[in-house]
């Protein structure tokens, strides 16, 4: 090599360092949540998307969207709750721009009960539901008098309940859409029915014969969902959206966090991640 060509790559080397780090810099800080500090205040406001989400797979799949996001310029902060009725409120009080931790039938009854002017975006990922126990290993092992906990929610308590008559557990009313235990018509069992709140649910596994629980409670408690002893149909109707506020649907912003949302890359981001525990629902 000459003189003149090792000289002119002894002067590049220390330009590409200089963007190497650089580069990394503005990786690190993203990562760490600190990256707005870069940008003036006015282009965040102009960029900037809060999304409420539920602790667990809903939050861990929207910090992906939200890295995907950043390079198509839409800095996504990502907020999170530990209950199912709080992100609704949030958005209709406008405190967030969306919110992705809900199925359409409880928006549905959401909608109904509060009167929510929201609209759909987009739909998201399906978590099917799951029977789970600490002190048996199937559904036949369930004893007579057996304590069961379903969520306390009306439209989660409903879809349990649907579940549990599907496993031949019990039987409830026809032709009712979303049951309550108000609607068991036959309990051979004996099961007590115990309403809890949908967090809570793992934690009641020690004190009763089974659980029925969403998958995204399970993931959170770093319980297998295969572990479940019983599993709701993959081709079930419940699944996640994320929802905006009326006359939002079309803007830039939103639809640019539903379009990374439902990328090629995310799906397979999910596939891996959660081992088909959760399926993407697009």
């Amino acid at each position: 090599m000459s003189d003149k060509k090792r000289k002119l790559i002894l002067s590049i080397v220390p330009t590409l360092l200089v963007f190497a780090v650089f580069w990394a810099g503005v990786y690190f800080f993203y990562a760490k949540g600190e990256h707005e500090f870069m940008l003036p205040k006015e282009a965040i406001e102009r960029t900037k998307v809060k999304v409420a989400v539920t602790a667990g797979p809903h939050a861990i799949i929207m910090d992906k969207v939200k890295r995907l996001a950043y390079i198509e310029g839409v800095l996504v902060e990502v907020i999170e709750f530990n209950d199912f009725v709080t992100p609704n409120r949030a958005l209709a009080d406008g405190d967030v721009d969306a919110n992705s931790m809900q199925h359409m039938p409880y928006l549905d009854e959401q909608i109904k009960a509060r009167g929510y002017d929201f609209k759909v975006l987009g739909k998201t990922v399906l978590m099917p539901l799951g029977v789970y126990s600490k002190h048996h290993k199937s559904l036949a092992e369930i004893p007579q008098g057996a304590k069961i906990s379903i969520p306390n929610d009306p439209t989660n308590g409903g879809r349990s309940l649907l579940l549990l008559a599907k496993l031949d557990l019990i039987k409830l009313k026809n032709d009712v859409d979303n049951p309550s235990v108000l609607d068991i018509v036959e309990n051979k069992k004996n099961l007590q029915i115990i309403e809890i709140e949908a967090p809570q649910l793992p934690r009641s596994l020690e004190d009763v014969a089974a659980a029925v629980i969403n998958t995204d409670w399970v993931v959170l408690a770093d319980i297998d969902p295969k572990s479940a002893i019983a599993m709701e149909d993959k081709d079930s109707p419940y699944v996640n959206v994320i929802v905006v506020k009326s006359g939002k649907e079309s803007d830039e912003k939103l639809q640019t966090l539903m379009k990374i949302y439902q990328s090629y890359e995310i799906k397979e981001f999910i596939k891996d991640k959660f081992k088909g525990a959760i399926i993407p629902g697009w």
